[in-house]
C-alpha cells in the first residue's frame, strides 16, 4: 500500500569524488590518444578508400564532394560535428523533460529531477563546439556555403539551392545557431535557479515561476527542435529534404535523454543515493523508454513509406545512398539503428517486471545510447565524408572524450546541489507513487 511506504531522508548530497574526476581524465586521455592515432593514420593515407562511382543525381548528397576535393581532415570535423549534435540534443532533452513535468504539474517525477535538470549545462560546451566546427570546416562539411552555387554565370550554379539561399546563408545560419544555444541555455539557467531558490526558501513561489518559463521553454523549443534539426543535420544533404525530419530528430533525441536519465537513476539507486526512487519511479521511466522507442520508430517508419512510395528522386536518393551508395558501407549501420532503437528494446522492456528490474533497464537503456549515435551517424556521414567513413581510432576517439565531457558536466551538477528537491510542492505525492 501507498500509505505503508517508509519515508527516507531527503538530505542527500552527491559527491563527485577524486577517483571519478580521474577515471574520466584517463577516459579524455585515451579518447584524445585515438584521435591523434586516427588522424596520423589518416594523414598518412592509411585505411583512404578508393573513389566509388557514385550516381550524384538530383537530390544527392554534395557535401563531401560539390568542388570541393576531400582531405582527410573532413573525417575529422565531421565526427566533432556527430558529436555535438548528438549531445546537445541529449542535454536539452533534460530541459524539455522537467519542462512538459512542469506543464503538467507531474508530481512522480520531482524525485528525481535533479537529474534531467543538470543535463542541460553541457548545452553550452557543445554550442561553443558547434559554431566553432562552422567556422573551421563548414566550407568543408556544408555543400551551401559554396558562393558559386548562387552565382548564375558560375558553372557550379545550382538552381535548387540557390532557391534556398534566403534560409541556407552563413549570415543567418550563424544567427539561428545563436539563438538556439542562448535561448535554450538561459532557459535553464532560469530553472536551474527557481529550483536551487526554491531548496532554500519552500513555499510555490518558484515553483510557480518554473511553470511559466518551463512553458515558455516548450514554445520556444515547439520551434528550434524542428529548424535546429534542419539546420543541424538535413542541411548536410542540401537538395534532400524531408517534412518529418523536425519530428523525427526530436525523437531521436528525447529517447537519448530519456535513456540517459533512466541509466543515471539506476546507476545512483546502486550507489545508495536516490533512496525516495522506488519500484513504481522505475517503472514510469521504463514505460517512457517503451513508448517513446515504438514513438521514433513510427516516425521512422512514416518518413521512410512516404518517400518509398512516392518515388521522388530529389527525396529516394536519401534512401538509395545509404542501402547500396558508396559500396555499401552505410547497410550495417542503417540497420543496426533500427534494431537497437526499436525491436531490442521492445523486446526487453515489454513486460512489467523487466520495467522495474536494474539490468534489464540498463541493458535498455544503453542500447537506445548506442543506437541513436548510429542514428545521427547514417544521417550525417554520407552528405560529409561519403565513401571515406568508417569505425576506427577518429571514432571511438570522439566518443570517449565526449561522453566523457558529458558524465563531468553531469555530476559537478548534481554535487552543486542536494540531489533530491527537499521543497518540491509536489514531493508528498512522489514520496507514495505506486503504481
Amino acid at each position: 500500500m501507498a500509505s505503508a511506504h517508509a519515508i527516507p531522508s531527503l538530505d542527500e548530497q552527491f559527491e563527485f569524488t577524486a577517483e571519478s574526476k580521474r577515471r574520466l581524465l584517463i577516459g579524455i586521455g585515451v579518447g584524445v590518444a585515438l584521435v591523434a592515432i586516427g588522424s596520423y593514420l589518416l594523414a598518412s593515407g592509411v585505411g583512404s578508400h578508393e573513389q566509388h562511382e557514385v550516381v550524384h543525381g538530383a537530390g544527392a548528397s554534395e557535401g563531401h564532394d560539390g568542388g570541393h576535393a576531400y582531405k582527410w581532415t573532413n573525417r575529422l570535423y565531421a565526427n566533432i560535428w556527430l558529436n555535438a549534435i548528438y549531445f546537445i540534443g541529449a542535454s536539452v532533452i533534460g530541459m524539455f523533460f522537467i519542462s512538459y513535468n512542469y506543464l503538467a504539474q507531474a508530481g512522480w517525477s520531482s524525485a528525481f529531477k535533479r537529474i534531467p535538470e543538470a543535463m542541460p549545462a553541457y548545452v553550452l560546451p557543445m554550442g561553443i563546439v558547434i559554431i566553432a566546427v562552422f567556422f573551421l570546416a563548414g566550407h568543408d562539411l556544408f555543400h551551401w556555403t559554396n558562393p558559386d552555387l548562387f552565382n548564375k554565370t558560375s558553372e557550379s550554379y545550382d538552381p535548387v539551392i540557390a532557391g534556398k539561399q534566403g534560409f541556407l546563408n552563413t549570415p543567418f545560419y550563424l544567427i539561428r545557431l545563436a539563438i538556439y544555444i542562448v535561448s535554450w541555455y538561459l532557459l535553464w539557467r532560469m530553472l536551474r535557479n527557481f529550483s536551487l531558490q526554491e531548496d532554500l526558501h519552500g513555499g510555490t513561489e518558484y515553483y510557480e515561476k518554473s511553470i511559466k518559463w518551463g512553458t515558455a521553454f516548450l514554445v520556444v523549443f515547439a520551434v528550434t527542435s524542428s529548424t535546429s534539426a534542419w539546420d543541424f543535420v538535413m542541411s548536410i544533404d542540401t537538395h534532400w529534404f524531408s517534412t518529418m525530419f523536425g519530428w523525427y530528430t526530436l525523437a531521436s533525441w528525447h529517447v537519448t535523454g530519456l535513456a540517459i536519465i533512466t541509466l543515471t537513476v539506476v546507476t545512483l539507486k546502486e550507489r545508495g543515493y536516490l533512496q525516495i526512487v522506488n519500484d513504481s519511479h522505475l517503472h514510469d521511466l521504463g514505460k517512457f523508454m517503451f513508448a517513446f522507442s515504438i514513438f521514433w520508430a513510427y516516425v521512422w517508419f512514416a518518413q521512410f513509406m512516404l518517400i518509398y512510395y512516392a518515388n521522388l528522386p530529389e527525396e529516394a536518393i536519401y534512401y538509395r545512398e545509404r542501402f547500396s551508395g558508396y559500396g555499401g558501407i552505410y547497410l550495417a549501420p542503417f540497420f543496426i539503428n533500427i534494431f537497437l532503437n526499436f525491436v531490442f528494446p521492445f523486446f526487453v522492456l515489454m513486460t512489467r517486471d523487466s520495467k522495474r528490474t536494474y539490468i534489464f533497464l540498463k541493458i535498455a537503456a544503453w542500447g537506445i545510447i548506442v543506437g541513436h549515435y548510429f542514428d545521427f551517424y547514417t544521417n550525417i556521414m554520407p552528405g560529409t565524408v561519403g565513401e571515406h567513413a568508417g569505425f576506427g581510432p577518429i571514432e571511438f576517439g570522439m566518443i570517449l572524450i565526449f561522453a566523457c565531457g558529458f558524465m563531468w558536466s553531469l555530476s559537478s551538477q548534481l554535487a552543486k546541489a542536494n540531489l533530491i528537491a527537499k521543497n518540491h510542492p509536489m514531493l508528498e505525492e512522489t514520496l507514495h507513487h505506486d503504481i
